[in-house]
């Protein structure tokens, strides 16, 4: 009989799940009911940091560092949307919580419908973020071409300032320094490099390449979804067809953001995960 998976304090406001075949790094805070936060492809739990802020007073908040990225597991393989859906619900049940609304980040997005489609009992709403499942190849193949170029050495923390502020434009400047503080480590010589596994970054970004549509339409619970006016990933194609699927969902386009409106406009973000709480 497998043992139970417990929840270990490791530092820095972070906890980890230990005995599970993956174990995930994450953030709890506040009280009330549930919502799990997941971010983006290269990213952590970081990101969300302000929305978090402002959902402690009402929500127990829990940001992941997803399979493959920051202060979690980085299996050699396991990286499909199933693998990342059921690591939520491994969470809850680790934190004994029964229940949760789920709010995703472009990958965080798809796995946010993924676990509402594939644990039905477990997810009471999900706010997906400037994803849909028909984001086309070719924009898949920049973003593996983009990825990629980020996993190389910095001699410092300002040098990965610099690159951050170049390659995410309109993020606040505390994403930035977020981003810096907690998506890299250093190495015995002294450089920096990405926490994020790149082959993990690699196969979950072909895992894309499958739509998950069908899931999609089979969320029974509300979802609200989100699309910045000027996304790089989302295009209008993309979210009319989503739209079309889904026309009972709350669906937003917010003005002058790209793909990256949680670390923009995090107030907002809040708001609308706010929203599905209290439905």
């Amino acid at each position: 009989m497998a043992s139970a998976v417990t929840v270990e304090a490791i530092g820095d406001g972070l906890s980890r799940t230990r005995g599970a075949e993956v174990d995930l790094a994450f953030r709890v805070r506040g009280s009330g009911p549930a919502v799990v936060l997941l971010h983006g492809t290269s990213a952590n739990h970081a990101v969300w940091e302000p929305v978090g802020d402002a959902l402690e007073g009402t929500a127990t908040v829990i940001a992941l560092d997803q399979r493959g990225h920051g202060r979690s597991d980085k299996p050699v393989s396991g990286y499909t949307g199933a693998d990342f859906a059921d690591d939520v619900v491994r969470v809850l049940d680790a934190l004994g919580l029964d229940r949760a609304v789920v709010a995703g980040h472009s990958l965080g997005g798809r796995n946010a419908w993924l676990a509402a489609a594939r644990h039905p009992s477990r997810i009471t709403g999900a706010v997906v973020v400037d994803y849909t499942p028909y984001v086309e190849a070719s924009v898949l193949d920049e973003l593996d071409v983009r990825v990629a170029a980020g996993f190389r050495e910095f001699s410092d923390q300002g040098e990965i300032e610099r690159y951050l502020r170049e390659r995410y434009t309109r993020i606040l400047p505390g994403a930035v320094s977020r981003r810096a503080r907690w998506g890299y480590r250093e190495t015995e010589e002294g450089s920096w490099v990405p926490l994020a596994s790149p082959d993990a970054m690699r196969q979950l970004i072909e895992g894309f390449r499958t739509p998950f549509d069908a899931e999609f339409r089979e969320v029974a619970v509300p979802m609200s979804h989100l699309r910045g006016d000027g996304s790089r990933i989302v295009s209008v194609d993309a979210w009319e067809r989503a739209r079309a699927d889904r026309p009972a969902d709350r669906w937003v386009e917010v003005p002058d953001t790209d793909h990256y409106i949680p670390e923009e406009v995090p107030d907002l973000v809040a708001a609308e995960i706010d929203r599905v709480l209290g439905s």
